[in-house]
């Protein structure tokens, strides 16, 4: 799915240039739960960006399911992020007093899906993330943390993506509540085969990956598979 080569990216120039990644490579297959885990600095969001074609690298290639988007324009860029990727951030960019429902079905208004295929798929991605019926009528700015993040998650989920990209999901949340949004990620991953990309500076949360690439100054520190720390609860917080 994923086919990294030799990426660099630097930003300034001359002197002032700055470089933020130094020639990555990895490849991460349909499937699989990776953790891009490094410090501040090191290059991960950097890597999240191209990964999630915000940006484009300096140099290298890119392959997304066997198509080079290192080259592509802002607007095909666009339809890939569209079409391919869905995105969960730290701080959950839902609309506060609006439903939990309609919060999941609006990337599906911006594609032209009809109302009762975007009620469908948003009711479905919700089930998919954990969430209970009961609270999809709900205003998000009702709703805990956790539940907020795992609204979150269904919207990612709604455009059906290749890649879900989880930016520091549970940076908001404490010890506990993060604990059941990561297990969030393990069912989709285990039981409906999502890929999943996890970005973190933290050690214990990329532990609940199968797999983690270590980056610091920009280049790859390690690439391993692990023992994953599976979470077995998933109640509702």
């Amino acid at each position: 799915m994923i086919e990294v080569k030799n990426i660099t990216k630097s930003y300034g120039s001359g002197d002032t240039a700055f470089q933020a990644l130094k020639g990555i490579s990895f490849t991460i297959n349909d499937g699989e739960f990776v953790a891009i885990m490094g410090p501040s600095g090191s290059g991960k969001s950097t890597t999240m960006h191209i990964l999630g074609c915000l940006d484009t690298p300096t140099t290298g290639e890119y392959l997304l399911d066997d198509k080079d988007v290192s080259k592509l324009s802002d607007e095909e860029l666009a339809d890939i992020r569209k079409d391919k990727i869905g995105f969960v951030f730290q701080s959950f960019n839902l609309l506060p007093r609006t439903t939990v429902l309609r919060n999941v079905m609006l990337p599906l208004i911006y594609a032209g899906v009809d109302e009762v295929e975007r009620e469908r798929r948003a009711k479905e991605a919700l089930a998919a993330a954990g969430m209970t019926e009961t609270h999809f009528l709900h205003k998000s700015n009702e709703l805990s943390g956790g539940q907020i993040q795992r609204v979150a998650i269904a919207r990612a989920l709604v455009n059906n993506p290749s890649l879900i990209l989880a930016d520091e999901p549970t940076g908001n949340l404490d010890t506990m509540t993060g604990e059941i949004v990561l297990g969030t990620f393990q069912r989709l991953n285990e039981q409906h085969g999502r890929t999943i990309v996890l970005i973190t500076h933290e050690p214990d949360i990329a532990e609940h990956a199968k797999r983690i690439i270590h980056i610091r100054d920009g280049a790859i520190l390690s690439d391993t598979k692990h023992q994953q720390r599976i979470v077995h609860h998933h109640e509702n917080i």
